[in-house]
């Protein structure tokens, strides 16, 4: 029995809660919240304007549960809570739920030592640094340190039974407090220089250290002040390796990438101005949410309900819907205001393009993973019912403004992706402004005469972006050249122009069909025509740029470099030298009548 949506919403609260919807076994397939629930469940059930996926939800639920809260905080909360223990399908969910490291340096111990934690826990006796990306980080930051100031890293068991030395001592490494060789002020001293560059404040320590080295050599303590000159250096070398080294900032940094296929979230740490590295997320969105939706799902399941540090600042790539509503759970869980902030400017706009950089980077290797590629060439060659996978796949766009530059581009991937050094651009001359079809028959005729004359390699599938009208276009050409054994694909945008909703014509305008949004080959289609659309509008803004930047007197017979600087110079610009009349013309020094006319006709045609 289906669902009686109209007579659920009439008992539906217009307070803030959070609701679950349900499948017919009853398996949780989605938990969202509210601020007004009997709106939000109502958009469901509209007959317009649902995605593909939206649809397919609403389409299994057999029964949704709502709960109240007194605020939209409170429901946000609930919200994080529910997704982490039922996991639902439609939501976004974090696969990595490893917890984060730290170092941990103890405050009982005389000696105490530099230490790796993977847990934080509450109420010891010591002071914890981090939390740091990876386990890769803290053992470097633990190495650099030990390295610097010589802290051990032996356990406690083991410092409390040493009668020599160990190999650490030996090799420079550690100074040997477990039998004496360092009285426990200097050793303190050490660990305070250590705890001061996990900080983030290794300039100061160097300034310290420079300022101890001057009184020991004035002193003729000349062994003290080489270990201290030997601390300096390492220490200039540290801070040289620092990527971000601002002495300010405490933040996490969050971007969102996408491409057709899939998305990657990059999450990158600052405290105290270092930068302590990144990780990675892959989120699935079941339910196409824009970006800013996307991006707010992963941010708050991130921080709510983990016994995670909130930093004073989150730095975000995309505008967030509900950053009123995140400032203020994260300023209740943290008990201090917690800031979001998607446009800022100096070094923190760096961290930002670089979280960017991360997160497109991640998911790019994703994407062109060889597995990946594999998938959506065997997909692809399943629905158009091919024995074997095309081996190459070219797919042709136009580019202009408004008839300006018309530019086309070929773009070429085989089995491993993209193929670029095959890439061709077209300068598409002699047509009518605007006319797309013309464009794409001279483009695909100038390509496809060098193929048919072995002057080029033969792709297996052509795709043109355009659908009916394209896709005919290219049969015509085919016929004209007579083409053969090459499949033709023409791919329409959907209504709505969103992808994912892009219809697939084959080989002809009547044999369409439309693919789920989640099929490889739909991914493998969209990244070729984006990769296509890109190619073409850079080739043409390049050449618009080029023509913009080419006066239209050059090229006039009898008028130079100082004719030219004369005329503009006598109008005030080049609009001014296209308005004057021939007679207007003639009074600028050095053109005589007939320059005046011929100048004239090259302007006005």
């Amino acid at each position: 029995m289906a669902f009686d949506a109209r007579s659920f919403l009439k008992t539906v609260s217009e307070s803030p809660g959070v609701y679950r919807m349900l499948d017919d076994g009853g398996n949780v397939l989605y938990v969202g919240k509210a601020k007004r629930l009997k709106a939000r469940l109502a958009s469901y059930f509209r007959t317009t304007g649902l995605n593909i996926k939206t649809r397919a939800l609403v389409a299994r639920i057999d029964d949704i549960q709502v709960t109240i809260t007194r605020s939209e905080i409170e429901a946000l909360i609930l919200e994080q809570t529910l997704i982490k223990s039922f996991r639902p399908p439609y939501n976004i969910l974090m696969r990595d739920d490893k917890s984060y490291p730290y170092v941990f340096v103890s405050q009982r111990h005389d000696y105490p030592a530099l230490e790796f934690k993977r847990v934080r826990q509450r109420g010891t006796d010591g002071r914890y640094f981090g939390p740091y990306p990876s386990s890769v980080a803290v053992r470097e930051s633990l190495s650099l340190m030990q390295k610097v100031f010589r802290i051990r890293n032996c356990e406690d068991s083991v410092f409390a039974n040493r009668t020599r030395p160990c190999l650490q001592y030996q090799i420079g490494r550690c100074t040997a407090p477990c039998v004496d060789y360092i009285s426990r002020e200097d050793y303190r001293r050490d660990v305070e220089h250590a705890v001061m560059c996990l900080s983030g404040k290794s300039e100061q320590v160097t300034i310290r250290l420079s300022e101890q080295m001057d009184a020991a050599s004035k002193a003729l303590e000349f062994e003290k002040a080489a270990y201290l000159r030997d601390q300096i250096s390492d220490l200039r070398t540290l801070q040289s390796q620092q990527s971000v080294e601002m002495d300010q900032g405490h933040a996490d940094i969050m971007a969102l990438a996408e491409q057709p296929g899939g998305a990657s979230i990059s999450v990158l740490a600052v405290r105290q101005g270092r930068m302590l590295g990144a990780r990675h997320y892959t989120p699935k969105n079941e339910l196409g949410l824009t970006g800013s939706d996307l991006l707010g799902s992963f941010v708050s399941q991130y921080y709510l309900g983990h016994d995670r540090d909130l930093p004073p600042e989150i730095i975000v790539s995309h505008a967030l819907t509900d950053q009123d509503v995140l400032e203020s759970a994260f300023s209740e869980q943290a008990a201090r205001r917690v800031r979001i902030a998607h446009q800022v400017r100096g070094h923190r706009a760096q961290w930002q393009s670089l979280a960017v950089t991360n997160a497109e980077q991640h998911l790019k290797t994703q994407l062109s993973g060889q597995d990946q590629m594999d998938k959506r060439f065997a997909n692809l060659a399943d629905i158009l019912g091919l024995e074997a996978p095309a081996g190459r796949l070219e797919c042709f766009d136009i580019s202009h403004s408004q008839g300006e530059a018309t530019v086309a581009s070929c773009v070429v991937f085989e089995a491993g992706g993209p193929v670029k050094s095959d890439y061709r651009r077209f300068n598409i001359e002699g047509i009518t402004g605007g006319d797309d079809y013309a464009a794409m028959k001279q483009a695909l005729t100038r390509r496809y005469k060098r193929i048919q004359n072995e002057e080029a390699k033969r792709p297996d599938i052509l795709i043109v972006d355009g659908g009916k009208g394209q896709l005919s276009m290219a049969r015509e050409v085919f016929e004209e050249l007579g083409v053969t054994n090459i499949i033709l694909l023409g791919v329409a945008k959907g209504t709505t122009r969103k992808p994912g909703l892009e219809t697939l014509y084959i080989e002809t305008s009547t044999n369409s069909v439309t693919l789920d949004s989640t099929l490889p080959a739909l991914h493998l289609i969209q990244h070729i025509r984006d990769e296509a659309h890109r190619f073409a509008i850079t080739g043409h803004r390049q050449r618009r740029d080029k023509q913009r930047r080419t006066s239209s007197l050059e090229g006039i017979q009898g008028v130079g470099p100082k004719r030219r600087r004369e005329l503009l110079r006598f109008f005030g610009g080049l609009q001014g030298v296209s308005q004057a009349t021939r007679e207007e013309l003639t009074r600028v020094p050095g053109i005589n009548a007939q320059l005046a006319e011929q100048i004239y006709l090259a302007l006005h045609g």
